[in-house]
């Protein structure tokens, strides 16, 4: 499960224009708040053709605008959008266009790489390209833990990573890496629906090392934190919770918390229905 399917926006991977780096007179730049805020309507609305024409049209708009940061917001969107409806040669084709946007515009550093390359990454590993994305995950990681970064960037990037390495076999670093991930988002406001989909995923890892039988125990402790992690009172019932939720009730299903999986859709249900 992948917590980086909301925490993406401009400000976190499109470096702030310097007027005495590169020539803008000839850039048209598209309105990148604007179109992440209609973006946010219809993924609201689970409008998931409407959201690709959405980004599609601007994509457009921004090469004819030459506008490269604006298409580097887009190529990062567009990413996340065909991991989430499971098209791998559209997301292949905007990753790769994506690094090559980085090399550009020389946004080598700092949050503009570091960023992108988890969202790469990510989609590398919900499509089992899984060194491929260990690889862009380490990138990520250097960059990030030399910077100040926010903490829930941090935290989305040792989550994501864990999940990787569980993959690979590569358990006791998985398990340090969700460790880490869960500290970060402690950190952050709302974060607890973060650490509900780490506990979840650490719940997986248990089982792929250990067992059913044999982690027993562990999984159930985990299920719990999740389930108690999601009924946080401080957290807002809006489209992400609905989307946490809808992510995290297969989950509880699989370990046989039916009512906990339950709760989880009818809680979406409700949501998406109110928008």
């Amino acid at each position: 499960m992948s917590e980086n399917d909301a925490v993406l926006r401009p400000e976190d991977y499109v470096e702030p224009t310097c007027p005495l780096c590169m020539d803008q007179s000839d850039v048209r730049a598209i309105p990148q708040q604007r179109v992440a805020q209609k973006l946010d309507e219809y993924m609201s609305r689970r409008d998931y053709a409407g959201a690709e024409r959405h980004l599609l049209y601007w994509m457009e708009e921004a090469k004819l605008g030459r506008d490269r940061r604006g298409e580097l917001f887009l190529c990062n969107e567009l990413v996340g959008h065909y991991r989430k409806t499971a098209n791998r040669d559209g997301a292949f084709r905007h990753i790769e266009r994506a690094l090559v946007l980085l090399d550009e515009l020389g946004f080598t550093e700092g949050v503009s790489a570091g960023t992108t390359l988890v969202n790469a990454a990510t989609a590398y590993s919900a499509f089992g390209e899984n060194e491929r994305a260990l690889a862009l995950f380490g990138r990520a990681r250097a960059l990030y833990e030399s910077d100040a970064v926010k903490p829930q960037l941090l935290g989305g990037l040792y989550n994501n990573m864990a999940t990787v390495c569980v993959a690979l076999g590569r358990f006791a670093e998985a398990f340090t890496l969700y460790e880490k991930a869960m500290e970060q988002m402690a950190q952050v406001r709302g974060g607890a629906l973060e650490q509900a989909v780490t506990c979840l995923n650490m719940a997986d890892a248990v089982a792929a090392e250990q067992g059913l039988e044999a982690g027993e125990a562990r999984i159930a402790a985990l299920l719990d934190r999740a389930d108690a992690l999601l009924h946080d009172e401080s957290i807002p019932h809006d489209g992400y919770y609905a989307f946490v939720c809808e992510k995290c009730a297969p989950g509880f299903a699989h370990y046989g918390w039916f009512a906990a999986a339950q709760e989880c859709r009818d809680a979406a249900k409700e949501i998406y229905e109110r928008a």
